[in-house]
């Protein structure tokens, strides 16, 4: 019975009561009693017909609450059936299939005999070879047969004839270096099976790709060891001159200059040192802020070669500026300038004595490009892979010597991509060396 029906049943019942006590109490109260008595009579009918009318309609002629149980768990049965059905639509082995092939770890089953019986695409991709037979058990190749790498086989080895989980890192250098963690685990049978004791039936290896990780921590080191060798280097020189100087040649007036000079001179370069590594950071870690704008290139190349123009005349270095009057590139003006500098103040650090420096401009699809081009030495084809990479020097005592902190190049790879462009070098020894900067036109680049 629904809340409604008893609730009208029970009002009727509670005036029904009140009349009757009315009429030997109050008469005169009877007749309003009974007429509310009345009312709550024909409120419980046309309460139970309501619901007895809705269970029929709802149930298709059923008057009883148990019939709507009834019908509600048929209306479930049909659905879970339906559900079933729908199931079986896809096969246990294509989802397991698809859910491996969609894992970027490569997954490699063998069996005791280290013959393949299952793997991945990424696994196929690792190893190399084509894993259509192995489905339907033809052709199955051997692990040995896939690779020779002794880390891989030991470690499957391992865990099927000690039936334990193994885990080592591998390296593989077929077509590049990959390194990976592998992690196998033993396929142990069922139980009451007869097998060897701790022997195991196969066994199941994953391998986590961990090159880029790897590449990484080792750029991290060698980062660190750079910075500590870059520093120092000048902080010992800055604390040998001063000890000299402590020892008494403060007083030796032909020297105590020339030693406060070079003290000087180191100190600047460790503080040049920072500025450059501060500088990268900011810039990998995408909190360097840029402001595009039309810039007239070749007054902004004129102002970069007059301020250089004394240390190129130290080293007998022409200066051309060969960029037209009405180029105009778009990106940060701080930040081109800084690139600018950067390029021609190694060429004219590395270029020949009585050689030249030429900047140009040459406008392409979508780009601009300006070129720094010197006369010097060249950089050998070994190096140029790697001339862009931070500390990285082709001739680390010339280097030094000059007073370059490894990291320019670098800035100007890590500025150029932060436009939107990149920065490129094109070498022939023995001729000089150009190095390029690409720029998008205007509307084109994506500034952080």
């Amino acid at each position: 019975m629904s809340f409604r029906v008893s609730l009208a049943v029970t009002l009727a019942a509670a005036l029904v009561i009140s009349f009757f006590a009315l009429l030997f109490r109050r008469p005169a109260m009877a007749l309003p009693a009974l007429a509310f008595a009345l009312a709550g009579a024909a409120l419980a009918r046309l309460s139970i017909r309501g619901a007895t009318g809705g269970a029929s309609r709802g149930d298709g002629g059923a008057a009883s609450p148990e019939s709507k149980t009834t019908t509600r768990a048929t209306q479930s049965a049909k659905a879970a059936a339906r559900a079933a059905a729908q199931a079986e639509i896809i096969p246990a082995g294509e989802l397991v299939e698809t859910m491996m092939n969609s894992m970027r770890e490569g997954m490699l089953v063998v069996d005791g005999d280290l013959r393949v019986m299952a793997s991945n695409a990424a696994a196929r991709d690792i190893f190399g070879f084509d894993g259509g037979g192995t489905a339907g058990g033809r052709m199955r190749p051997r692990l040995d047969e896939l690779t020779r790498n002794p880390a891989v086989l030991s470690a499957y080895l391992d865990a099927i004839e000690r039936g334990e989980r193994v885990e080592v890192k591998v390296e593989m250098t077929d077509a590049e270096r990959q390194v990976f963690d592998l992690r196998v685990a033993p396929l142990q049978g069922r139980e009451g099976a007869a097998q060897e004791a701790g022997a195991a039936r196969g066994a199941v290896g994953v391998f986590f790709d961990i090159t880029r990780l790897e590449r990484l921590e080792r750029v991290r080191q060698e980062f660190l060891s750079n910075v500590s060798h870059e520093l120092r280097t000048p902080l010992t020189a800055i604390r040998t001159f001063v000890e000299t100087l402590e020892d008494g040649a403060l007083e030796d007036a032909d020297n105590n200059r020339r030693f406060l000079s070079i003290i000087d001179r180191n100190a600047a370069r460790m503080h040049s040192l920072i500025d450059d590594i501060l500088e990268l950071s900011a810039i990998e870690a995408g909190t360097a802020k840029f402001e595009a704008r039309p810039v007239g290139l070749r007054a902004m190349i004129a102002d970069v070669l007059t301020a250089l123009a004394a240390r190129a005349a130290e080293r007998g270095v022409a200066l051309r500026n060969e960029v037209g009057e009405d180029v105009i590139v778009h990106a940060d003006a701080r930040r081109l300038e800084q690139m600018l500098t950067n390029l021609c103040d190694n060429a004219i650090k590395f270029n020949a004595q009585g050689g030249a420096v030429v900047v140009a401009h040459e406008s392409a699809p979508g780009r601009d490009r300006i070129s720094v081009s010197d006369t010097g030495e060249g950089i050998a084809p070994a190096h140029i892979p790697r001339i862009f990479e931070r500390f990285y020097r082709v001739d680390r005592a010339r280097s030094r010597a000059l007073g370059g902190t490894g990291l320019g190049l670098a800035i100007v790879k890590h500025l150029a991509r932060a436009h939107g462009g990149q920065a490129t070098v094109r070498s022939i020894p023995g001729e000089g060396s150009t190095f390029t900067i690409e720029l998008p036109h205007s509307g084109k680049a994506e500034y952080r």
